[in-house]
């Protein structure tokens, strides 16, 4: 753990958040985008879910020389809504940033940037940017931008999911007000987007600042099925307040319908027809 110091005591502006499980292999890039960032004025709360390999340790190492980094551990795995919420809860930051263990920052000023535009823009609860999406080897594959404005956004966000959440920045205020992430919610990131739309405006700024691996392994065919039905489900509970529930619901549809042809695709046609996706469901 951390020690303490007058960094640490000093007010964070943003609290970055990262859940991990596993993940010795890839969290030094993780937190090593996190360091190179020009915004400084950050804590970064990893959130160590009951580990079985040298990830706390490899945390450890870094938090002993700067205590901005606070390792807290789970003794057994709690899920991932249980992990964002433990972050949530020990956030002192105006802001929330997330970032995943196996994601990278590849934009130094992404913290920066997004910082000023929620600091100007007072109505706006959630900004997001574009990513990058490799393989295994580390290859490009695809590339994609989200809807810009809030009227995009809302337009085609019961379609798919209009953030990635290794990108965005939100008010804690604003998600502690909506109940934070929804423990029995699969899609508990699309969830809090979509209650934060209720109370305040979204932006995506036009910018490829993330960078993350390609993984269709993450999780096996019946589960992708289930989180697949699971988005049919939100686009009929938010049908009165966002536009264009219809439509979702065939896009949802084919989405479901197509998958099992999906998965027996190459990864790189994968990530082609996922870069496709994009463009055509979000329209950028």
């Amino acid at each position: 753990m951390a020690s303490l110091s007058n960094s640490q005591t000093k007010i964070p502006q943003v609290s970055i958040i990262l859940p991990t499980f596993n993940g010795e292999k890839t969290i030094k890039t993780a937190m090593h985008s996190v360091l190179r960032q020009s915004f400084f004025n950050w804590e970064l709360i990893i959130i160590d879910d009951g580990s079985t390999d040298n990830t706390r340790e490899c945390i450890e190492r870094y938090s002993v020389k700067d205590s901005r980094i606070i390792l807290i551990s789970h003794e057994k795995n709690k899920g991932l809504q249980e992990s964002l919420n433990h972050g949530l809860s020990l956030a002192r930051g105006t802001y929330i940033a997330r970032i995943d263990d196996d994601d990278v920052w590849i934009n130094t000023n992404k913290l920066q940037k997004q910082v000023d535009f929620l600091n100007n823009n007072k109505e706006y609860v959630l900004v997001g940017t574009g990513a990058i999406v490799v393989d295994e080897k580390g290859s490009e594959i695809t590339r994609y931008l989200m809807p810009e404005t809030d009227t995009q956004i809302r337009k085609k966000i019961l379609r798919a999911n209009t953030f990635i959440h290794s990108s965005v920045i939100y008010r804690t205020e604003s998600v502690v007000s909506v109940g934070g992430y929804q423990i029995e919610k699969m899609l508990e990131d699309y969830d809090l987007w979509l209650r934060l739309g209720k109370i305040g405006k979204f932006k995506n700024l036009q910018e490829y600042s993330i960078c993350y691996s390609f993984n269709t392994e993450g999780y096996n065919f019946h589960n992708k099925i289930v989180r697949l039905k699971s988005n049919l489900l939100l686009v009929k509970e938010y049908s009165n307040f966002y536009p264009h529930y219809w439509k979702a619901v065939i896009l949802n549809w084919i989405k479901v319908l197509s998958y099992p042809l999906f998965i027996l695709m190459p990864t790189t046609l994968k990530g082609v027809l996922l870069g496709l996706h994009k463009k055509i469901w979000l329209g950028k």
